[in-house]
């Protein structure tokens, strides 16, 4: 019997279908985007999203996307996958990210304690064409450097070096070994490597002194300090803080019997979802008990979808553990790409992290919950807090948001290499800038498109067909 399978495609091969693929979508028209007239309405793709969730909480999502084009860029990922879908693309697949706009890269603790810098969120990850997340990350980019009054010139230059940080750092991916690109990753230790190629001695030094606050406030966002911050000592011990609407605890939010039912479903989550945790991580999480539980407000395209935190606490009311609980939709990419391999949207969500991110939350997993909101749905948890720092980018100036964008490029590339084909996305994307320059068109291109949408949806709060709250 022949176990060998068929014969892998040599390097030579695989170089081939990277450049064949220009063929179908040359470098230079990855800068072209022309919606047609048949284009959804953006307002419709959003209300589409907010009929299947929680009606209350709809209006602070509108709200929060109304604050600016780049909020309204981060709630719209539905609205750019339909135009991306809609287009030419290379067929050189690999697990996306779904939403990689440069919020969503940050530091990120592992579970040796080493702080990486990586994509953080894959609420709608799926495999499709690299170039989609490569051009969400390339006009995010444009559309914060609008908000900071840089000039065309200098939005251009963040977002070339974006796009030939991927480039270069995905043609060196091509010829490594495949256990070298698996290993690879971002540690935030390791600066001097993450800034070769910054030209300027006062800029490197300013980039140190940021990395340097970034690294120590991360490292302060613990579960201990989220403990702190979101916990207080009733007379019924440990209990969640109330802060409605952002955060309210279970049984303010629903009286018995049917905040008791939800209760007892959340409760059995907790101790279901430990099936898909490695053995010695489930061993660990049935140390811990649960105490108390609340709804809470996250994110700004998330706004809406059931999110529960979950206080548990160990040894005594000193050693907590808080988990997050949040429901997992199909990806706003699967009409376009294809819908996902697994049937349990949470485990789409687990897989397609675990894939994409060199060292992953020990206590990631997912499960099926019947009965939450009166039908089943799909959650995947997570710690709610682990040494995670974000980025500010309204206090950077040009030069340092080129670095950040260098940053979220090769990591980005990175992730792409651990699923897709180094190989044939480096042949395809080439030795020259020709790449990097379509992507900075295309950018500037979508970016006026985004700040129509957002107009559109100021238009459809002002006459009443959508409602706008705080929050």
């Amino acid at each position: 019997m022949d176990l060998s399978g068929p014969a892998a495609p040599t390097p030579a091969e695989r170089a081939a279908r990277g450049k064949q693929a220009r063929s179908l979508l040359p470098r230079s028209g990855q800068g072209r985007f022309e919606p047609g007239g048949g284009r959804p309405d953006p307002i419709d793709l959003i209300e589409a999203q907010s009929a299947v969730r929680v009606p209350e909480l709809v209006p602070i999502r509108y709200g929060r996307m109304l604050e600016s084009p780049f909020r309204f860029y981060r709630g719209a990922a539905a609205i750019m996958a339909a135009d991306l879908g809609a287009a030419p693309h290379t067929g050189l697949t690999t697990q996306l990210c779904g939403d990689a706009h440069l919020l969503n890269f940050r530091l990120l603790g592992t579970a040796e304690r080493h702080l990486l810098f990586d994509i953080n969120d894959f609420d709608e990850t799926l495999p499709g064409p690299f170039e989609w997340d490569v051009k969400r990350l390339a006009t995010s980019l444009v559309i914060a450097g609008r908000a900071n009054g840089f000039s065309e010139r200098e939005r251009a230059d963040v977002t070339a070096a974006c796009v030939r940080s991927y480039r270069t750092r995905m043609r060196e991916f091509a010829g490594m070994h495949t256990l070298d690109v698996w290993y690879a990753r971002d540690d935030a230790e390791d600066l001097d490597t993450m800034l070769a190629g910054t030209e300027g001695k006062a800029l490197r030094a300013e980039v140190r002194r940021r990395a340097g606050e970034a690294t120590s406030r991360a490292r302060t966002r613990t579960s201990m300090q989220a403990f702190e911050k979101l916990t207080r000592l009733t007379g019924d011990g440990r209990r969640i803080t109330p802060d409605p609407p952002l955060i309210t605890p279970l049984h303010d939010l629903l009286p018995d019997p049917v905040g008791a039912e939800l209760e007892q479903a959340l409760r059995g989550l907790v101790k279901s979802y430990g099936r898909s945790l490695s053995s010695e991580r489930r061993h660990l999480l049935h140390r811990f008990r649960v105490v108390d539980m609340a709804r809470k407000v996250v994110g700004v395209g998330s706004v809406g979808t059931r999110c529960w935190i979950l206080l548990l606490l160990g040894r005594d009311e000193d050693d907590p553990l808080l988990l997050q609980a949040k429901e997992a939709g199909e990806s706003v990419l699967a009409p376009f790409a294809g819908a996902s391999r697994y049937t349990n949207q949470g485990r789409r969500v687990v897989a397609g992290q675990r894939l994409m991110q060199a060292a992953g939350d020990i206590f990631l997993g997912w499960e099926h919950v019947e009965g939450v909101d009166g039908r089943p749905r799909d959650f995947y948890v997570r710690q709610l807090r682990d040494w995670k720092g974000i980025a500010q980018p309204e206090t950077w100036a040009p030069d340092l948001m080129g670095v950040f964008g260098r940053l979220c490029g090769g990591a980005l590339a990175r992730a792409h290499a651990r699923s897709g084909d180094p190989v044939a996305i480096g042949a395809y994307l080439g030795e020259t800038d020709r790449f990097d320059r379509a992507l900075v068109e295309f950018a500037e291109a979508y970016a006026d498109r985004n700040e129509r949408d957002h107009a559109a949806l100021a238009e459809a709060v002002r006459t009443g067909r959508v409602t706008a709250g705080t929050g």
